[in-house]
């Protein structure tokens, strides 16, 4: 029986022998003018990319599918693939059909690189102003280990954390690729995923050590983080398999822990709407939207980092608002900086793509004029009073780089013109014999029409027979002795000389040379300039943080922020706040500023009032301020004092996880747990309408018992902005000293409301649903009938309260328990006293329970009671 080997083509076994290497990737085979896909991953591409899937004869193997695109179009296609989330290993001919005797012998061809979503280092094929990070995660007994690393920018960094907390720090990287070091772990997140093989601690710590050349991983903080070592060095063996250029920028790990810095769950950024809005309009209508001004691509890669990961050290905060506060009041200085900064190329991914000897003439060329400007930004800072900053600029790279290449070189060597003359004696001698061939030529038609007669004769060119002399037939009779016929045309005759075909082959072999020549220079320089790769980067950084202090002031000072007053008190003190993306999304109204004040005396707000009133833009801006001032940026208001804040936790309107098989309500359930587990009294929590996804008094009963242990709970204190339907919280303020009331103000004219968007001390009373219902466009027969409908409700409800013995209330003015709970002094109990106690008052509340059954037990709805809240 015959082999598998035998049973396909030639062609076929090269291919399979390469799929079998890389099984996991999508293999773009080039063939001639096309990359081809075959079998699978012919489906895939034809699907991915919109192509049409055919099929091909492979022999014994008989038709199998097929999807090609063009070799000129590779990247269009490439970028689909990888946003898809798949890798690709690219086979490329390593000789030509003429090398293997015309095209007789099988091409020999290799994968020259593979491409996957986290290793992408085409421009083309990135955002400028945002990282490409591959990350790696190893778990292990209920702790994990994370690296991430972008080899476009030389960032490595890794961090060990409780395993609970991976998909929160995953969700602040956004990475394009995941590393998982175990494959059970691979179904956990939801990434684009590779698995590869674990490494143990010993021969993780042996790969970091020998990438670093160092002798211990102490100098880096990893000596005790077993899990982020082992994490690292996944990452590191990737690149070893899969872009091994890559790895040279990795000089270095940057530990960091995740409690350094302000803690935002996956809910609380997408809630914020921090780098993306919610409802449409992408990045434009999100926070970074309107704060990113920056002109550099390290800059706006910088910011964006900031955003997601808020700082906590104050110190470090305040040195970054001298640095906006500076540019902000000298507008002059600001502008003169930022119109330094619009010149500046993308320094740092320039920088690495030297070192991966992948960057064209014009991108050095680009880095080179990008450190040229920077002795004119040391001119600007030298202004600054609160900084001895200066810039390195780098003057042993700019000053070889312009010394090398032309001013405008072409974005490759494929036909030379990048050198400047002067930089190569060699080059420019190759350079000046081509020239004074083509001269020769040029003038030669001239030449041998005064020799011949001929007035009608042509020197001309092509790539069969290169240069010519063409005579027509008629004029045959004049032809020089010295002619050797080439070529019978038509009407013509074509020939050569033995001097044209000397300095047609000077001038072949001069523009080979040539070529070949500047690709040598030009990679020698490459070479040279990466040596300075350290200098580069830091700088690079250096001009990141300058980019985003000027950016951050020229927003305050567009918008009208106030630099906020970071003091160590646990407060949220802010007159005059405002939400910045939706002040400038209003165009006809102005923006109704408000005022907020948590701390430890007023430490809840229950807000009440109608929809659309502006109460989730309230809680959001307040969340939005705060945060601002922890990346260091002005704020929108009047004035703000914040004390530092460890967490933001929101829960803001309705999302299903359907496809999870959770429903509004238990989503809502879950991130509530996640907060009241997590909280504390340096937390800022903001609440909106918890409880609403279930019944009335389910939802009453769950929102109040959240906000009575926010407030008497140790560790569980939070800053709290509870927004509520449910008007019978309110009642919460006498009951709970640290409990504040506040609503929207509403005015009524007639049937009219107006909604005045103002955040006032005290409770509302209504919920104005029936006119929200209105204003968002609903029939008026149906308007008109709810609103027959409530009247009914309301005089209903009046009549089943009038026959009861008792009003259902929540809490009562003369309950014996309350009053006895209002005079115990709980911290003079004991804790066996507190449990006591607590015991005794529980068998006296089931006792009065018993003795009021009855009162309770009536199926009338009271007036003041659900029937409010069913209103809105």
């Amino acid at each position: 029986m015959p082999s598998c080997r035998n049973m396909t083509t030639p062609l076929r076994q090269q291919y399979l022998q390469i799929k079998k290497q890389f099984p996991e990737a999508i293999v773009l085979f080039r063939l001639g003018d096309f990359y081809e896909t075959f079998d699978d991953d012919a489906k895939i591409v034809s699907e991915v990319c919109s192509i049409v899937l055919t099929a091909r004869d492979m022999g014994s193997a008989g038709r199998v599918p097929l999807a090609g695109v063009p070799h000129h179009a590779i990247e269009t296609y490439l970028a689909r693939l990888v946003q898809a989330g798949h890798k690709v290993a690219i086979v490329d001919q390593l000789e030509t059909a003429e090398a293997t005797g015309q095209g007789r012998a099988l091409i020999s061809r290799d994968v020259t690189r593979v491409v996957t979503p986290g290793t992408v280092v085409e421009p083309n094929l990135l955002q400028d102003k945002a990282n490409n990070y591959l990350a790696a995660v190893a778990i292990q007994d209920g702790r994990a280990g994370i690296a991430h690393a972008d080899i476009t920018t030389g960032e490595f960094a890794a961090t060990e954390l409780d395993a609970r907390d991976v998909l929160m720090e995953l969700d602040r990287l956004q990475p394009a690729e995941v590393l998982y070091l175990t494959k059970e772990a691979r179904e956990r997140f939801p990434y684009p995923t590779s698995v590869v093989l674990p490494l143990d601690d010993e021969a993780a710590t042996r790969t970091l050590l020998e990438q670093f050349r160092v002798a211990s991983l102490d100098g880096f903080g990893l000596g005790e983080m077993l899990l982020a070592t082992r994490a690292a060095a996944g990452i590191l063996r990737y690149l070893q398999e899969n872009q091994r250029s890559a790895l040279g920028q990795l000089r270095a790990v940057r530990v960091y822990a995740t409690d350094a810095f302000m803690t935002l769950d996956a809910a609380t950024r997408r809630n914020l709407e921090l780098v993306s809005a919610l409802r449409g309009g992408g990045q434009k209508f999100s926070l970074l939207g309107i704060l990113d001004a920056t002109h550099t691509a390290m800059g706006g890669r910088l910011l964006r980092q900031w955003l997601v990961q808020p700082l906590r050290d104050r110190d470090t905060l305040n040195a970054r608002l001298d640095w906006a506060d500076a540019f902000f009041k000298d507008t002059a200085l600001r502008e003169r900086t930022r119109a330094v900064l619009k010149k500046i190329g993308d320094v740092e991914r320039l920088t690495n793509r030297v070192q991966q000897g992948i960057a064209s003439p014009r991108e050095v060329r680009m880095l080179g004029a990008s450190l040229e400007v920077i002795p004119a930004l040391n001119q600007e800072l030298e202004i600054l009073a609160h900084t001895s900053l200066v810039l390195d600029p780098v003057s042993e790279v700019s000053e070889v780089v312009v010394r090398a290449l032309v001013d405008d070189p072409p974005a490759n060597l494929t036909n030379g013109g990048a050198i400047r003359d002067g930089y190569s004696a060699e080059l420019d001698s190759v350079i000046h014999a081509s020239r004074n061939a083509k001269d020769w030529v040029a003038a030669l038609e001239r030449t041998e029409r005064e020799r011949s007669g001929i007035k009608s004769l042509k020197v001309g060119y092509n790539r069969v027979f290169g240069y010519y002399i063409e005579v027509t037939s008629g004029n045959l009779g004049q032809v020089p002795s010295d002619y050797i016929r080439k070529q019978t045309l038509a009407n013509a005759e074509r020939f050569i000389t033995p001097e044209l075909k000397e300095y047609e082959a000077l001038i072949l072999n001069a523009e080979e040379r040539l070529v070949e020549l500047e690709t040598t220079l030009f990679r020698s320089l490459c070479v040279e300039v990466a040596q300075y790769a350290p200098r580069l980067l830091n700088t690079a950084r250096q001009l990141g943080e300058l980019d985003v202090y000027a950016a951050l002031a020229e927003v305050a000072l567009r918008n009208r922020y106030v630099r906020p007053e970071l003091v160590e008190e646990s407060v949220i003190e802010i007159q005059g706040g405002r939400h910045p993306v939706v002040e400038l999304r209003l165009q006809d109204t102005p923006f109704v500023p408000n005022d907020v004040k948590l701390n430890a005396d007023e430490l809840i707000h229950v807000i009440t009032g109608p929809n659309m009133s502006g109460k989730s833009t309230f809680l959001r801006q307040t969340a939005l301020i705060v945060l601002m001032a922890q990346i260091g940026s002005f704020v929108p208001a009047e004035r703000a004092r914040l004390g530092i804040v460890d967490r933001i936790f929101t829960r803001i309107g309705a999302e299903d996880a359907i496809s999870a098989g959770q429903s509004t309500f238990m989503v809502e359930m879950v991130e509530t747990a996640n907060i009241l587990h997590h909280c504390t009294p340096r937390s800022l929590v903001v609440l909106d309408e918890i409880g609403r996804g279930t019944s009335t008094y389910d939802g009453i009963a769950i929102a109040r018992a959240i906000i009575e242990y926010m407030h008497n709970h140790p560790q569980a204190r939070a800053k709290t902005l509870f927004a509520t339907h449910y008007h019978e919280l309110t009642e919460l303020e006498s009951y709970l000293p640290r409990v504040k009331n506040y609503n929207v103000a509403v005015i009524e004219q007639g049937d009219q409301v107006v909604f005045l968007h103002k955040i006032v001390r005290g409770g509302a009373d209504k919920s104005y649903g029936i006119h929200v219902a209105r204003l968002a466009g609903v029939p008026r027969p149906v308007v008109s009938r709810a609103e027959e409908i409530l009247v009914e409700l309301e005089n209903g409800a009046s009549e089943k309260v009038d026959s009861l013995p008792v009003q259902l209330r929540l809490f009562s003015p003369d309950d014996d328990l309350r009053r006895e709970l209002a005079g115990l002094d709980v911290m003079a109990l004991s804790p066996i006293e507190a449990l006591n106690k607590l015991f005794e008052l529980q068998k006296k509340a089931s006792g009065a329970r018993e003795g009021t059954g009855s009162r309770n037990s009536g199926k009338g709805v009271p007036k003041g009671g659900a029937t409010k809240s069913a209103k809105g």
